[in-house]
C-alpha cells in the first residue's frame, strides 16, 4: 500500500479528440494546453490522422467501442472536472459521447466544432453535422466555432436555408440558432471575419449577447488554435472559473500562445502553449 502523503490533486479534464502527429492541433494541442494551466489532461482518442502543418491527408476514426471503453475506464478510475471534444471521427463516435457526457449532467462540456482544417481539409460531412446538431449541441455548456463553423452548423435547420443562404445570414443570428439548437453559450470566434481586429462574442441562452472582446489581429496562419482556446477555456471551469471569466482568461492566453507561436515546418505557425516558461535569449549590454 503506498503511505506517500497526498498532494493536492490537479483538476482533471478529459479530452475527446483525433491526434495530430505534428503537434499543433488536435489531442496533442489539448493535452499540451491542458497542462500548461495546470490541470491534469485526459485523452481518449476518438481518430488518427496523417498530417502536417501544411493540411490534412487522411482520417481515420477510433471505432466508437474502444472510445466508449477509454473513456468510461478513465471516469472509473479518476475524479473529472469538465469535458472537451474537438474532432470525433464519426457519427457513431459522436453517439457515444453524448451518452457518456449525459451520464454526467453535472460537468461542463466545451466542442470545439472541427469541420475543416486551417487549409480548408474536410473533415466532417452533412451526417456528421447533422449528429453533431441532434447529438451534441443539446448538452454543450460553450460552443466555440468560427464564423465557417457557425453557419454551417445552422445551414439547413428550420428557417435557414443551405450553406449558400446561410452565409447570408448576420453571425449574431446564426449564435442564436445555436444557442436555440441546445447550447448553453456559444463563443463566436472572429478569426475568419475580415476586420481590422479579431472580435471574439460570447452569447448566452435566454440573454445573448453577454460580452465582445477585441484582439489584435496577428500576422500568418496558425494550426491549433481552435483547440487551444477550447481546451483553455475547459482548463479554467475545471479550475472554478465561472463561465464569463473562464472564456476572457482563455482568450488573454491563447492569444499570448500565438503571439509566441514558431513555424516548425512549411505550413502554419503553431501556438506556443507554453510560452510562459520558455528561455527567452537574453540581451546583454556591451
Amino acid at each position: 500500500m503506498n503511505h506517500r502523503p497526498a498532494t493536492p490533486l490537479p483538476p482533471i479534464v478529459l479530452s475527446f479528440a483525433a491526434s495530430d502527429p505534428s503537434g499543433g492541433a488536435g489531442m496533442q494541442a489539448d493535452l499540451m494546453t491542458l497542462s500548461a494551466l495546470g490541470c491534469h489532461p485526459l485523452s481518449v482518442m476518438t481518430a488518427l490522422t496523417v498530417q502536417d502543418t501544411v493540411g490534412v491527408g487522411s482520417v481515420v476514426a477510433v471505432a466508437a467501442d474502444c472510445v466508449e471503453a477509454q473513456a468510461r475506464t478513465l471516469l472509473e478510475d479518476m475524479p473529472v472536472a469538465a469535458f472537451k471534444v474537438g474532432l470525433a471521427g464519426s457519427v457513431e463516435n459522436i453517439a457515444v459521447i453524448a451518452g457518456i457526457v449525459a451520464d454526467h449532467p453535472a460537468l461542463p462540456l466545451i466542442v470545439d466544432p472541427v469541420l475543416a482544417s486551417g487549409r480548408g481539409d474536410p473533415l466532417a460531412d452533412d451526417e456528421l453535422i447533422a449528429g453533431l446538431r441532434e447529438l451534441l449541441l443539446p448538452v454543450t455548456t460553450i460552443l466555440t466555432p468560427n464564423s465557417l463553423e457557425a453557419r454551417r452548423l445552422v445551414s439547413g435547420t428550420a428557417g435557414y436555408g443551405e450553406v449558400d443562404d446561410a452565409s447570408e445570414r448576420p453571425l449574431g443570428d446564426c449564435a442564436q440558432r445555436l444557442l436555440d439548437l441546445g447550447c448553453r453559450h456559444v463563443l463566436l470566434t472572429g478569426t475568419h471575419v475580415n476586420t481590422e481586429r479579431v472580435i471574439n462574442a460570447l452569447y448566452r441562452q435566454g440573454v445573448g449577447l453577454v460580452r465582445s472582446d477585441a484582439w489584435e489581429r496577428l500576422p500568418g496562419s496558425y494550426h491549433g488554435s481552435g483547440c487551444t482556446l477550447a481546451s483553455a477555456i475547459a482548463a479554467n471551469l475545471a479550475s472554478g472559473l465561472a463561465v464569463d471569466d473562464a472564456v476572457a482568461a482563455a482568450q488573454e492566453y491563447t492569444w499570448r500562445a500565438l503571439a509566441s507561436g514558431f513555424r516548425p515546418g512549411m505550413g502554419q505557425f503553431i501556438p506556443d502553449r507554453f510560452f510562459a516558461t520558455r528561455q527567452r535569449p537574453r540581451i546583454v549590454d556591451d
